[in-house]
């Protein structure tokens, strides 16, 4: 297997990354502990998460687990610092009133807060990667730089990036950096995926000219791309889309649904399962760092390992845009983010 640069950093990660959005929402924490050392021990390197994931508990199996395998110097562990209303350390079970002002967002005060959380729930001294989840209009970057900063310079964090930013967003905090001595942004996590390729406009050719990492997020659709969906509205009840509702429900729409019918059978022809040629799809992308993956079980997981040894050929290659052209979208993935004005086919 070969692992890739990260951006213009020295470090390596491989070509699939292990997403945890559903550790504890709704995954047992036994089954999580078998996914993330299978990932493990098959190379995968790099462990993705949030503070906001089931409100921290995903951290915590993380890091217990990491803990109990005595591998957390083997991993790369990425966390984010939420934008949403939330105070970052709290259990399951404790209520926050909504109108706490400072329990979130990218300021001085709530990073600092939030990274200090998610160092506890750990259970180490260091975060390898630490994102900014989503934009805030609010908070001037320069605020958020010199806050990350001071991780840094601290030994709290290694390297900083950023979750679902647009691409003029990204270029300002790098020009910041480089003019004032901020640490600079060494990766941006988009969503990406077949059904939603608006990345490909600014973001991607932005990030290949200033040298930045790309580690993109649901490069299967939610399960669009695996057939999960067969109409628009009418979820499976084990399915994202009906667990989660809301803007998960949203992003599965018709045309997104045709599209993943057509690409279920693309993948059968090319003698692979629909989650591979998905993945495979995503992780040969130029630009494109490495996919997050999101198994919900081993088999799931066993099913993608192999992809980091495959190739995508441009006959598949040219079959998926005709799909989905270049640059286009059929599903919205950017749902989440005000600042996205495309509109989807």
């Amino acid at each position: 297997m070969e692992y890739r640069l990260l951006g213009r950093t020295g470090v390596k990660v491989s070509p699939i990354c292990l997403g945890t959005d559903c550790f504890a929402d709704p995954l047992p924490e036994k089954e999580c502990a078998k996914i993330l050392n299978r990932a493990v021990e098959a190379g995968i390197n790099l462990i993705d998460t949030g503070d906001s994931y089931a409100e921290g508990e995903g951290e915590r199996i993380i890091g217990r687990t990491l803990k109990e395998s005595g591998m957390r110097h083997a991993v790369l562990l990425e966390t984010k610092c939420d934008h949403g209303r939330r105070v970052p350390g709290l259990t399951l079970d404790e209520f926050v009133p909504e109108e706490l002002p400072n329990e979130h967002g990218p300021t001085r005060l709530n990073i600092i807060r939030a990274c200090e959380a998610s160092l506890k729930r750990f259970q180490t001294d260091y975060i390898d990667i630490y994102l900014m989840h989503r934009q805030d209009l609010e908070v001037h970057i320069e605020e958020t730089l010199g806050a990350l900063t001071d991780l840094v310079r601290q030994g709290k964090v290694r390297y900083v990036g950023c979750s679902t930013h647009p691409a003029w967003a990204v270029m300002e905090a790098i020009m910041l950096s480089e003019m004032k001595g901020y640490v600079r942004y060494s990766l941006e996590q988009p969503p990406y995926n077949l059904l939603d390729r608006r990345i490909e406009n600014e973001l991607i050719p932005m990030a290949q000219k200033t040298g930045l990492g790309i580690i993109t997020w649901s490069p299967l659709a939610m399960g669009v791309l695996v057939g999960v969906y067969e109409k628009e509205k009418d979820f499976p009840p084990d399915s994202r889309a009906a667990l989660r509702g809301g803007f998960y429900a949203e992003r599965v729409t018709n045309k997104g649904i045709e599209v993943g019918s057509k690409f279920v059978k693309l993948a059968k022809e090319a003698g692979m399962t629909p989650a591979q040629l998905g993945v495979l799809w995503c992780k040969d992308q130029p630009g494109v760092t490495a996919p997050l993956i999101g198994p919900e079980n081993l088999e799931h997981l066993e099913d993608l390992i192999p992809v980091m040894g495959m190739t995508l050929d441009d006959s598949l290659r040219e079959a998926c845009d005709n799909l989905v052209p270049p640059g286009s979208a059929v599903a919205n993935f950017h749902n989440t983010a005000g600042w996205m004005k495309a509109q989807i086919l």
